[in-house]
């Protein structure tokens, strides 16, 4: 294989994954109405662009972190505040997924999918251990 088709299956690959992941994230904060749902609990639904702007942000954010490698030098008492900001949004996360559950059967009725719906739980979970696998054991040696 030559290196310039090399790069290109990895840009491609990099891409359609990328493409993939970030469609995933935006569908399940739409179908669960997240954002809106937040503002509502809070009572600061007027305050809901704020919420959306944060979300972006942190996003963009994480990526140009991620990406480049950037590093935050800080004490205890920032990490502590990061950790619970971290821990608000798994949870949040955590709570708005037990909702999916009742959407895929929707979804699966409406596709005429309902004899599959084993089958895209199973390659739902699987795919993500098999990410989470290849994470720890392969991108980060």
């Amino acid at each position: 294989m030559t290196p310039a088709l090399s790069v290109g299956i990895q840009l491609f690959l990099g891409m359609a994954c990328g493409i993939a992941v970030g469609s995933g994230v935006i569908a399940l904060f739409i179908v669960l109405d997240m954002i809106p749902r937040l503002a509502q609990l809070t009572r600061s639904y007027s305050k809901v662009h704020w919420y959306e702007g944060a979300m972006v942000s942190g996003s963009v954010a994480g990526t140009v972190c991620d990406f480049w490698q950037l590093q935050m030098i800080s004490g205890p008492a920032v990490e502590l505040v990061v950790g619970l900001l971290d821990g608000v949004f798994v949870g949040l996360l955590a709570a708005a997924l037990t909702e999916v559950l009742n959407v895929l059967p929707i979804l699966a009725k409406r596709l005429n999918m309902t004899s599959y719906m084993f089958g895209l739980v199973m390659a739902m979970v699987l795919g993500k251990v098999a990410g989470s696998l290849f994470d720890w054991f392969v991108y980060r040696r």
